[in-house]
């Protein structure tokens, strides 16, 4: 349309008759903004989880700043946006501004952030241009970035987006009826990138042709004469005369003056750059001030957040879903080869990336590296509004020495389910202990081409947890020893004053010492206020060393700590006791890393750990030593989770490491919540949306799984929704009545060739009663059949048909170990289907208030099969005493052999009528169960005459080789 007859389709009211007319921005702004809200709706609508979140940081109290910030607010609650009001004070520095604003952008459930400026006296120019170059182009909902403005000059034209009141403009330039600018001459005054170099840009991108100009320019009138569109943007009261303008122009008063006026309450008035009287005479259409660009600018703004918001939205619907990782393609060779040569085939993603797939924010990823992690616990307050993703256990039938692929499972249906099937999943599995990978066992990284990578950080320090919880295992040591020594060569006045010295003529208690206080049940403060009787009791833990449970650690396989002597130097004087090493993962430290809810409850744990009685029969804890907060401290960053991934780019958990007899065999607890809400769902969406979460227990089912129901969910509160229960041919063959099997040794030919008798004897025995075992937990159960290259069809499918039969609710072949994810996805469908029935009744094996005794009768006749226990005397004695001290209420723990669902290692299938030998029960309060030994368990392994460390090594490029 052009300029001269714009007038006719104007909309609103002439300022007089034969005068311009006024371009109605208010109307116009409300419209875009019911527009906005109609869409909001309708996304929402279809989408539920869809929820566009504005945020603006404002700086100090300045009250013009606070009166935009109340009109954004209405607009974006009008428009059903999350609106965020994000007020620092005033004097705040540029760094901590900018600090909020990356926090901002890392955020994603903010989709546009604004810096209100200005942000005070004490910002200068450069520094406010910092402040906003900081803020994402992705949420620069402002439009103020220099690439979103610099996309504005490109012939694209195509910047994330457009500044508000510039886009404002071209809004109200439409609305005068100018659809089409191609071939009318604009000019606009001033040169800010705010306004006046953006609407030149604009206006060009439609074929404008445009002349920039400044209020000084010389010969200002003419330029304003040959105007077809006049844009002010000066910032001077009533500047442009009318007798300046072309005739029938359209002109856009983007200024913001204040004029006195004695007639008005403020005593000023607001007016733009334009004399609005005398243009009204001459120009057909005109905007004014107030009620023109400015509360279009706020309309635009609120367009602005809905892009960004429909962009994001875009994206999630286009590529991968929440929580779903880009795989990252294998191509399995036919012969399979080592898994270092495997795992070093694959180049692995850098961690950050599949930090932000999985949807962490960059601060709660904290890189070891390019390929590790540990994630902030943040991430949990983050997320806690989420629903928690599906919840399976992979357990496993009684495996043998060579064990039958639990970790590989784990590994290859989590590479199934998320880069093969397309749903965020996640594996979460135990750290191994350097002392098995350089003895026999070798790594736990899984096996083929279903494992983490790169195995050998996974296999070796990773973040340096194991050490950590060394380290803590060993002061408590270093400390009970030392206090005992104390002790025995001091009375009690001097022992109280060391303990509680004066600093600058006072005595005051370390904060820790008022938990001892309180157990005592002294509340007095000050230490000169203890009678004689009091400071006694308080100095003086009458160890008796007879009690003492707490070994020292390592995490190597060293068979000659198994039995120690300390205390031999002259300087011990003579003060000598007998104690041992425990392999560094069996430490309770470690059971207490792996059952901690959060840092406050991991603190607390480890002050409850009890590590001998006094003479008078009363327990002593780490607490009691003054050493709980130490311990604390040496393992803040071990309760944080490792992240990693598998070979195929799925993401991994990868924290902590319990022994599975001693303790409860189970990865930490932190790492399924974390993973559970990374994979969870978000208010309104559908469960078939939900991710999977994949935590592997240790052992057989009977040892494992029992723990993990018993001992992990009762601590956690999560409900498991089913178990994978893994099985292979070989190892039912060895129930049936197989050839022993043993490390280092030639497997017998029953093993390599089909032998149906064998393996239905070993099927309808111990893989029968597992699942009878899992079913007794209310647990859907879906059987894993981890192939091996020498079974054959006729094997696999007696398996399934058995599994079927006795129970299961799905039994499924899997060759991942070959194949990767690609070899478990008939697994991943089965378990899919049984998650989306009916769903599971999980229930415990027993009630914590049984008597303890009752507790491990009644694991070992449901879990086993025996017909009762036999309790020895050292652990009913044991067990009454524990009872006596309040720690009748603790699940159990057992220790027990893992090669025989008895406590028999020769007894295969599934025997009945045997009775469980209780040889002793020990404590670990902090960790919270009582671990019944039976039979003879070490807890610290040793070398074998020729160990796996003889094949490792480094090759001449630096690159471990010969770990397995």
């Amino acid at each position: 349309m052009a300029a001269a007859s714009a007038a006719s389709a104007l909309p609103g009211s002439e300022l007089a008759p034969g005068q311009a007319k006024i371009i109605d921005g208010t109307a116009l702004a409300k419209s875009v903004r019911a527009g906005v809200k109609e869409r909001v709706s309708q996304l929402k609508a279809d989408n539920p989880s869809f929820d566009p979140r504005l945020v603006i940081v404002q700086v100090g109290e300045d009250s013009a700043s606070s009166t935009y910030i109340r009109m954004k607010r209405l607009a974006a609650e009008e428009c059903g946006f999350n609106f965020t009001h994000t007020h620092l004070p005033a004097g705040c520095t540029e760094v901590d501004i900018i600090k909020t604003v990356t926090d901002l952008n890392e955020d994603p459930t903010v989709d546009g952030i604004l810096v209100q400026l200005p942000l005070g006296d004490h910002i200068d120019a450069e520094a406010e241009r910092r402040v906003t170059e900081a803020v994402s182009p992705a949420k620069d909902v402002d439009g103020f970035h220099a690439l979103n403005i610099g996309h504005l000059s490109s012939k694209a034209c195509n910047p994330q987006f457009v500044p508000c009141t510039p886009a404002g403009v071209i809004k109200l330039l439409e609305q005068a009826g100018l659809d089409d600018l191609s071939g009318l001459r604009a000019t606009v005054l001033g040169r800010s990138d705010i306004v006046g170099n953006p609407v030149v840009s604009l206006l060009r991108s439609k074929n404008c042709t445009v002349t920039q100009v400044h209020s000084r320019t010389k010969d200002l009138p003419s330029h304003l004469q040959d105007a077809d569109i006049v844009v002010a943007a000066i910032g001077k009261p009533h500047f442009i005369k009318g007798e300046w303008l072309k005739k029938g122009s359209i002109v856009i008063d983007v200024g913001t003056n204040y004029i006195p006026d004695s007639t008005k309450k403020s005593g000023q008035r607001l007016v733009g750059d334009v004399d609005a009287e005398s243009a009204a005479k001459v120009a057909a259409a005109i905007t004014p001030v107030p009620g023109g660009v400015g509360p279009m600018t706020v309309a635009m703004l609120m367009d602005n957040v809905l892009r960004g918001a429909e962009k994001t939205l875009k994206e999630r619907k286009a590529g991968l879903a929440r929580g779903v990782t880009s795989p990252n393609p294998i191509q399995p060779l036919e012969k399979v080869p080592a898994d270092i040569i495997v795992a070093r085939s694959q180049k692995p993603k850098p961690i950050s990336l599949i930090g932000k797939e999985i949807g962490l924010l960059p601060s709660e990823l904290e890189p070891y590296g390019d390929v590790k992690a540990k994630v902030s616990l943040d991430v949990l307050k983050r997320l806690a509004h989420r629903r928690d993703g599906k919840y399976i256990v992979v357990a496993g039938i009684t495996p043998t020495p060579l064990g039958e692929g639990k970790s590989t499972t784990t590994i290859g249906l989590a590479q199934a389910l998320g880069a093969h099937l397309g749903k965020p999943a996640f594996a979460c599995v135990r750290q191994p202990s350097q002392g098995p990978t350089f003895g026999i066992k070798g790594g736990a990284a899984g096996g083929g081409y279903s494992q983490v990578i790169p195995m050998e950080e996974f296999n070796l320090h990773l973040t340096g947890d194991n050490h950590a919880v060394q380290a803590a295992n060993n002061l408590l040591a270093a400390g009970l020893d030392a206090r005992m020594f104390h002790e025995s060569t001091q009375k009690d006045g001097p022992l109280f004053d060391r303990l509680v010295p004066k600093k600058g003529g006072k005595r005051t208690f370390a904060p820790i010492m008022f938990r001892r206080l309180k157990k005592l049940g002294i509340d007095k403060t000050n230490p000169d206020d203890l009678t004689d009787d009091e400071k006694s009791r308080f100095a003086r833990l009458d160890i008796d060393p007879e009690t003492i449970t707490w070994h020292r650690v390592t995490d190597t396989n060293d068979r000659y700590l198994r039995e120690i002597t300390v205390g031999e130097s002259p300087t011990e004087k003579g003060i000598t006791r007998k104690t041992a090493f425990d392999i560094a993962v069996a430490s309770e430290c470690m059971a207490v890393l792996a059952l901690a809810k959060d840092l406050k409850d991991m603190r607390e744990r480890l002050g409850r750990m009890v590590v001998c009685s006094s003479r008078k029969g009363d327990p002593i804890t780490a607490d009691d030593l003054g050493f709980g907060g130490a311990l604390a401290v040496l393992m803040k960053d071990a309760i944080k989770p490792n992240l990693m991934q598998t070979i195929e780019g799925t993401p991994v958990f990868v924290h902590a490491g319990p022994f599975a007899n001693i303790a409860h065999g189970n990865s930490s607890i932190l790492a399924d919540r974390v993973a559970l809400k990374l994979a969870g769902l978000e208010e309104g969406e559908n469960d078939s949306s939900s991710g999977y979460v994949i935590t592997e227990a240790g052992f057989g089912a009977d040892i494992g799984m029992e723990k993990f129901a018993n001992i992990k969910c009762r601590e956690s509160g999560l409900v498991p929704d089913a178990v994978v229960l893994v099985a292979t041919v070989r190892a039912l063959k060895t129930h049936g009545g197989g050839p022993e099997v043993s490390p280092g040794k030639p497997l017998a030919e029953a093993y390599s060739q089909e032998n149906l008798e064998l393996l239905e004897a070993g099927a309808r025995s111990n893989l029968v009663k597992h699942i009878s075992n899992a079913k007794k937990y209310g647990l859907k159960v879906v059987v894993a059949i981890n192939k091996f290259t020498t079974d054959t069809d006729a094997e696999l499918e007696l398996v399934r048909k058995i599994a079927m039969e006795n129970g299961a609710d799905e039994a499924v072949p899997a060759n991942h170990w070959a194949l990767g994810g690609a070899g478990a996805t008939d697994l991943a469908q089965a378990v899919i289907r049984q998650l989306e029935g009916q769903k599971s009744n999980f229930k415990f094996l027993y009630d914590l208030q049984m008597p303890l005794v009752e507790k491990i009768e009644t694991i070992a006749k449901e879990m086993y099969g025996a017909s009762g226990i036999q309790l020895d005397a050292l652990a009913e004695k044991q067990l009454a005493e524990y009872t006596r001290q309040g720690f009748g209420h603790l699940p159990i723990c057992m220790a027990k052999t893992p090669l025989s669902l008895s406590h028999d290692p020769a007894l295969k299938g599934a025997p009945t009528g045997f009775t469980v030998p209780i040889r002793e029960a020990k404590l670990s309060a902090g960790a919270g169960f009582i671990y019944p030994q039976v039979g003879a368990i070490s807890t610290m392994p040793g070398l074998s005459t020729r160990p796996g460390a003889f094949d490792i090594d480094l090759d001449e490029d630096g690159n471990v080789v010969g770990l397995a």
